[in-house]
């Protein structure tokens, strides 16, 4: 399935439209006009050395895997550590790499991974400047080379453009979650639970209902200066396509101040009713419909408003305190 495309937008369409319709959407040509897309469209030594101009030569998190991994970064076989090393490295060491291995057949892989822009790379987004999002979003960025990310979620709305390199995605709405075959929430590759499922060569009699979940993906390629909008809990598996790629990402939330995050909750719904009996799982199950995901006005429509408490619309100082209750409570 394809995804929808656009070749122009501007925030207000952005934010007043397509985010509320949380679907993805390509945007051609969205930064094709940053300094950091022309120096990539001059080749690798002035996309590195453009980079070089920023960097503050503190290392960065760092991810390398060996060849027979073939780019994906995993799990190893017995599911107890991955098939990769992590660390930190200077931005310069990945630069020299990347450039000594771009004709090596099968290189081993190289990730740094969501670089902070204003802590390492501080001048890097003056320059090069989102036309859809307020400056306090900040960019990050994603080096290496052939990259397989293995199809996650994350718990915000996402920009992703392509700066140098070719990219490939491919989504799934968060519905898909039963057909992708996700693993341990515990320990993961790189922070959010990941598909078991070999993209390359999925076996569908260990995962069956991958097939489904095939009938319902979109994909697309995107090259310098292309972007996409992935909504909030998408999931999106993302392959690098050459010998250098670049990618600028920025993650945001709507998240009422005050409440936390809402990851957290899910995690401690897990833990707190997925033990229970099928009978009492049921019944909290129809609490949450109505209090959480029902209608919000049909919940406190016999209250008075002064009685509303956290069903209605809390100032950050409530919520704060309601929110230090329970965590005495966990903690107790």
């Amino acid at each position: 399935m394809a995804l929808v495309e656009m070749n122009a937008v501007d925030a207000g369409g952005f934010h007043g439209v397509i985010v509320p319709a949380a679907r993805p959407v390509v945007f051609r040509g969205l930064v094709s006009h940053w300094p950091a897309v022309e120096a990539a469209r001059r080749g690798d030594e002035a996309l590195f050395d453009y980079l070089a101009r920023f960097d503050r030569q503190e290392p960065v998190g760092t991810l390398i895997a060996p060849p027979e991994a073939g780019g994906r970064f995993f799990y190893n076989d017995a599911l107890d550590g991955f098939n990769f090393q992590s660390g930190r490295a200077r931005l310069a060491k990945s630069f020299a790499f990347l450039l000594a291995n771009r004709d090596v057949e099968r290189p081993a892989t190289l990730a740094a991974q969501s670089i902070s822009t204003s802590a390492h790379l501080p001048g890097f987004s003056a320059e090069n400047v989102s036309p859809l999002l307020e400056p306090e979003v900040e960019p990050l960025l994603w080096l290496g080379n052939r990259v397989i990310v293995a199809a996650h979620q994350d718990p915000y709305e996402n920009l992703a453009c392509v700066v140098a390199g070719r990219r490939r995605f491919t989504l799934f709405p968060p519905e898909a979650v039963a057909d992708l075959y996700i693993g341990p929430f515990e320990k993961t590759p790189g922070g959010p639970p990941i598909s078991m499922v070999s993209f390359d060569e999925p076996d569908l009699e260990r995962h069956p209902r991958f097939a489904r979940a095939l009938e319902v993906a979109e994909t697309v390629e995107l090259a310098p200066g292309d972007a996409l909008y992935i909504p909030y809990l998408w999931w999106h598996h993302v392959r690098s396509l050459e010998p250098v790629n670049l990618l600028t990402n920025y993650w945001w939330a709507h998240a009422p101040a005050g409440r936390g995050q809402a990851m957290d909750a899910f995690l401690h719904a897990v833990l707190a009713l997925r033990a229970l009996p099928a009978h009492q799982r049921a019944a909290w199950k129809t609490a949450f419909d109505h209090y959480v995901f029902g209608d919000s006005e049909a919940a406190t429509a016999h209250l008075p408003e002064s009685v509303h408490g956290m069903l209605g619309d809390l100032s950050e100082e409530d919520a704060l305190r309601i929110r230090r209750v329970l965590g005495q409570k966990l903690t107790g």
